[in-house]
């Protein structure tokens, strides 16, 4: 999440929590449970610990049949069992919940954030600006190395080549912004990463990102042999836009950073526009300031615009990460994370703020509700779900075709920042909060889509 998207979702005034209920009534219900979509509510994970408040990034590594969650509320990331949907683990060692004077939380130094997962390998950012190497097969002591990237904050999202060799992740509350191109461990039985294992700090040519600005989430395409990863904002995209606010009459729009790790040069690596001769740099983007990112098929691109970024954003866009031609999929938008699942040939969204018109932020309350957003391989949207306030997490397990959304827990058990609807609750038959499971049945309703899912970065 950028630091614009951080403003809406970190202004979260916690006041006296209270003790939650749990099992007070019977989950999968309300609106968060339609059963007139393709796209059904199975059953709600209880998280133990603190009420699920704060927390960022998901990943599904359905090899090992765990889904993991970046779980500042209990200060570690949350490991579920995406087989048999219970709760496995949370590995602790985080800095959790950090607070700025007057109450709110502090997105920039709360963690852990980002997560990636092969094989036994886990991966995550901290809010103090290191990554976590763990190693999953060690229930005792599976944390293996901490690295720091030198920044001031957060190390928020990343991804990882297919083979597990090369991650690349983003420090994007940093001023600038920069990302760090590590050697990873791999299918490597023991950890060989240490402070030799950062490669280069990348950075974006201040002429392109705004002061202020942020890089967010990488996607890796083994096509192209590139990394693809979300800018919120660049300048002069349009001539003339103002990048100072997504408030500004005329906001600017983001783009695509392109990045070969071949072309990467040790220590520091500066990143300029977009060379076509090298298939690198940054790509302007029309109508989306972008958070995440997401490989379908064909090579396609699945960008999560939203109006924290830029307030005229209404739609989500797919882009070719050869042709670079696109597609904006409309009455869906204000998404965070986004995810392909190739089980069922369907992008989700998490969508935290659904705008259908511009503006900043949502013009009505109508129209500020959080939702699953459901689209098809061939980028048309079917369905949106409502989910919790500030709901910004999703991912899929590809074997299983089970969606995990985490939910918040109330306003009234966690204070202001909370979900301020019903949605949350009835959807996880508790007040603590929970991750949701939804269930898509591809014998009952798929069409024979494009199943092709070598390209899909996040099912490995």
């Amino acid at each position: 999440m950028s630091r614009l998207g951080s403003y809406l979702c970190g202004s979260v005034a916690f006041g006296a929590i209270s003790l939650a209920t749990t099992g007070a009534f019977a989950a999968c219900t309300g609106p968060g449970a339609p059963t007139n979509t393709q796209t059904r509510c199975l059953t709600a994970i209880q998280i133990p610990g603190q009420p699920l408040r704060s927390y960022d990034i998901s990943f599904v590594n359905p090899q090992r049949a765990e889904y993991y969650l970046a779980d500042r509320s209990n200060a570690g990331v949350d490991v579920l069992d995406t087989q048999n949907l219970t709760f496995k683990r949370t590995i602790h060692g985080f800095v959790g919940v950090v607070l700025n004077t007057n109450g709110t939380v502090n997105n920039n130094k709360s963690g852990p954030d980002g997560v990636v997962s092969h094989g036994h390998w886990l991966y995550a950012g901290d809010g103090d600006s290191t990554l976590k190497v763990i190693d999953l097969n060690d229930i005792m002591n599976p944390i293996k190395a901490t690295l720091s990237t030198g920044g001031l904050f957060r190390l928020d999202e990343m991804d990882l080549t297919t083979d597990g060799r090369l991650l690349l992740a983003a420090n994007n509350a940093e001023d600038p912004p920069f990302a760090t191109l590590f050697r990873a461990n791999g299918d490597s039985p023991t950890n060989t990463m240490g402070p030799t294992s950062k490669i280069s700090r990348i950075y974006i040519d201040p002429s392109i990102m705004p002061p202020g600005g942020a890089i967010e989430q990488p996607a890796w395409d083994p096509k192209t042999q590139r990394f693809y990863t979300s800018v919120p904002v660049i300048l002069n995209n349009p001539p003339g836009c103002q990048a100072v606010s997504p408030t500004a009459a005329n906001p600017c729009d983001g783009g695509l950073l392109v990045t070969d790790p071949a072309q990467v040069t040790p220590g520091t690596y500066v990143q300029g526009a977009y060379n076509s001769v090298t298939n690198t740099g940054v790509i302007p983007l029309h109508a989306c300031g972008p958070n995440g990112a997401t490989l379908g098929p064909h090579d396609n691109l699945l960008l999560g615009c939203t109006p924290a970024n830029s307030g005229l954003d209404t739609t989500t866009l797919v882009i070719n990460a050869t042709t670079h031609n696109y597609a904006n999929i409309g009455n869906i938008t204000g998404s965070d994370e986004v995810w392909y699942n190739k089980g069922d040939n369907r992008y989700y969204t998490a969508s935290n703020r659904d705008c259908a018109t511009p503006g900043f932020p949502c013009p009505t309350a109508a129209t500020q509700k959080a939702v699953l957003g459901v689209i098809d391989g061939t980028s048309v949207l079917i369905e949106k779900i409502p989910q919790s306030s500030g709901s910004h997490s999703v991912a899929a397990d590809s074997k299983r075709n089970r969606i995990f959304v985490p939910q918040s827990a109330p306003v009234f058990v966690v204070g202001v920042g909370g979900d301020t609807t019903t949605v949350g609750a009835g959807i996880c038959g508790s007040t603590n909060g929970c991750v949701a499971v939804y269930a898509h049945d591809v014998d009952r309703d798929d069409d024979g889509g494009d199943h092709e899912g070598d390209h899909d970065r996040r099912d490995r």
